[in-house]
């Protein structure tokens, strides 16, 4: 059996002009674990997810996949992987809704090849997952933006990669499919792949992921398990205003309030 993939970053520092974003943040991904990323707007989330799969340069550090420098590895490699859900995806010319899900096989099929019975099988199961597979048929263009947000989850489910990086993968959804979505996410973390997704609901990060790492905007970082880094002193912090902790059932919420 291959062994799955593992994520790390060493001494990662991620910068925009004039400002750094993280600064040398240490951080292990691995098998079987989901990562909540949490931080207001402009913290450095998206662009941190973005370097973690090699689309932008790290200021310093590196990031290794299955213990080699991603950036050894080319891409075509790097995407039976690793698979990084965007925040919007952008769909230019016409495409049936499991033709658009079928391109999650692409790095799985020869160049010169084409879908197999078993890349489609693949496809249609993941539409199903995404309560979709009544739409194969629809043209994208078609879609509503929930609709196409689980069409674009669908298609990296369809890409089987080990490590999935989600930028806010709830995005446009209503509450039952956010909760779907998360835990599909939260199963294939359980059947051994890498997830780390970045979040806005602290909620959802509490009950689904195992760790969180919290960008504070300025470098700063903070990284442990949910139990131990989701304070109403640490998350008031966090997003500038007043994070408070309620008991409900046997859990707890975290609602913001008012200054």
């Amino acid at each position: 059996m291959t062994p799955i993939a593992q994520l790390s970053v060493e001494s990662l520092t991620v910068t925009v002009p004039g400002r750094t974003l993280v600064e040398a943040l240490d951080l292990v991904l691995h098998p079987g674990e989901f990562v909540a990323v949490l931080g207001q707007n402009g913290s450095g989330k998206s662009l941190c997810l973005m370097t973690l799969c090699g689309l932008r340069p790290a200021a310093s550090g590196r990031v290794l996949l299955g213990g080699q420098p991603i950036d050894s590895v080319n891409r075509a490699a790097i995407a039976t992987q690793l698979s990084l859900l965007p925040q919007v995806s952008e769909d230019i010319f016409p495409s049936t809704v499991l033709d658009t899900a079928l391109i999650g096989r692409y790095p799985h099929i020869g160049r010169y090849s084409w879908e197999s019975p078993e890349d489609r099988s693949i496809a249609l199961e993941s539409l199903q997952t995404m309560d979709l597979d009544g739409l194969a048929d629809r043209d994208v263009l078609t879609l509503s933006g929930g609709e196409r947000q689980r069409l674009a989850v669908a298609q990296i489910l369809t890409q089987q990669p080990d490590v999935f990086l989600l930028d806010e993968p709830t995005n446009h959804l209503d509450p039952q499919h956010q909760i779907d979505v998360m835990r599909v996410f939260r199963q294939r973390a359980d059947d051994g792949a890498c997830i780390a997704a970045a979040l806005h609901d602290v909620n959802l990060a509490s009950r689904f992921a195992d760790r969180c790492l919290l960008l504070f905007g300025d470098g700063r970082w903070q990284l442990g398990h949910c139990d131990d880094v989701l304070e109403e002193s640490t998350l008031t912090e966090l997003y500038g205003t007043p994070i408070e902790r309620v008991q409900w059932r046997e859990s707890s919420l975290f609602i913001a309030t008012a200054n």
